[in-house]
């Protein structure tokens, strides 16, 4: 097997983190965790652990294509792949393994999104490895994916259940054969999932080889795999942007899980547990983020709160702002925009946003 490459999915908008998250600066170039750095920037740190720095690919929509130049300006300018249209996962994994077999047939690819937290960066390195080593010696042909062991039953995110009947001892790790793949759940079925013990989420964290995935590709996403390899000589080139545009005008919009994960024989799920959060929502921010004694999560400097509990406030340094006698709430303000809302309801947002698009023009959003 050859050298490990790491592919940094960085395209998406963030709506669900309006109004901080907006088009022209999604949630990965900034600093929601307030530790100095984007989110983007800490995925790269964690990636170039386990992957040299030239081996290390962001694939974007092309409107971003300055921002991660201005934030990551070690990576080199041919690898950052620039979408001209979203469709997904699944052709963007596609052009950044056709990339990759270019310059290595056997090259190994870790495909992690932007905007994940991860609380304890060395179990996160360690786990990768670990499956790295598993597609590198023990199943060359494996698809795998890491599955976040539940701390309660949550309903926004996707399930793997786990076959403890085929199981691979690495260490002190265990790599299962994938029995099923659940799609965001009600919360009676989640409770289920969690209490049986057999279920983990899906991180959107996989290894495999450039060839696996490819083949796996041609198998089940013809149509996307067709264009590009028809296409392949082309990409390194400068003739890579107008012949991407046409192929992002033909393929489909489908993830890689749908059109791959869930069909494929040879998926394996690697157990992780390094505080993890896909920081997809305000409540997965506020799950993770250093509250008061009120259980408040505050950014900002000048925030007053009295009898407020459980809510999560964050506006900018220079507006006082005062909340008094409530409950559960967020309070977010950026560029002139303010949003007040039930935490309960957060999941709403990202409808919210799209009738906003809809009524006041995309200066809002």
């Amino acid at each position: 097997m050859g050298e490990v490459f790491a592919v940094i999915m960085a395209g998406g908008v963030g709506s669900r983190f309006w109004p901080l998250s907006r088009e022209r600066r999604p949630k990965q170039f900034l600093d929601i965790l307030g530790t100095g750095k984007s989110l983007l920037q800490q995925t790269y740190d964690r990636l170039s652990r386990i992957a040299k720095p030239e081996n290390i690919l962001i694939v974007t929509k092309d409107d971003y294509f300055s921002l991660v130049k201005e934030q990551l300006p070690q990576i080199p300018e041919q690898n950052i792949l620039a979408e001209p249209l979203r469709r997904n996962t699944a052709p963007c994994i596609t052009y950044a393994a056709m990339f990759i077999s270019k310059k290595d047939p056997d090259g190994i690819m870790i495909v992690s999104p932007a905007d994940h937290y991860v609380g304890d960066v060395s179990e996160f390195v360690n786990t990768l490895k670990t499956a790295v080593s598993f597609v590198k010696e023990e199943k060359t042909d494996a698809l795998v994916t890491l599955g976040i062991e539940p701390s309660r039953p949550e309903t926004g995110y996707g399930y793997i259940q786990l076959d403890a009947n085929e199981k691979y001892q690495l260490g002190e790790k265990v790599v299962y054969k994938v029995k099923t793949f659940t799609e965001k759940p009600d919360v009676e079925t989640a409770k289920i999932f969690v209490e049986s013990g057999e279920f983990l989420w899906n991180s959107g964290i996989f290894v495999w080889s450039a060839s696996t995935i490819l083949k796996s590709i041609r198998e089940y996403l013809p149509e996307i795999y067709d264009e590009f390899e028809r296409n392949k000589d082309k990409i390194g080139t400068d003739k890579e942007g107008k012949v991407i545009m046409e192929i992002y005008e033909k393929v489909p919009a489908i993830s890689i899980d749908y059109g791959v994960m869930e069909k494929e024989k040879s998926v394996f799920v690697l157990p992780a547990n390094f505080g993890w959060s896909d920081l997809g929502t305000w409540g997965s921010l506020y799950e993770n983020y250093p509250k008061d004694e009120n259980d408040n999560v505050i950014q900002g400097n000048n925030v007053l709160t009295f009898d407020t509990h459980r809510s999560f406030i964050s506006v900018p340094d220079d507006k006082l702002v005062v909340v008094l006698g409530l409950e559960n709430i967020i309070v977010a303000e950026s560029d002139g925009m303010l949003l007040v809302a039930n935490r309960d309801f957060e999941q709403q947002i990202r409808n919210i946003v799209n009738m906003i698009k809809m009524e006041k023009g995309n200066d809002y959003v």
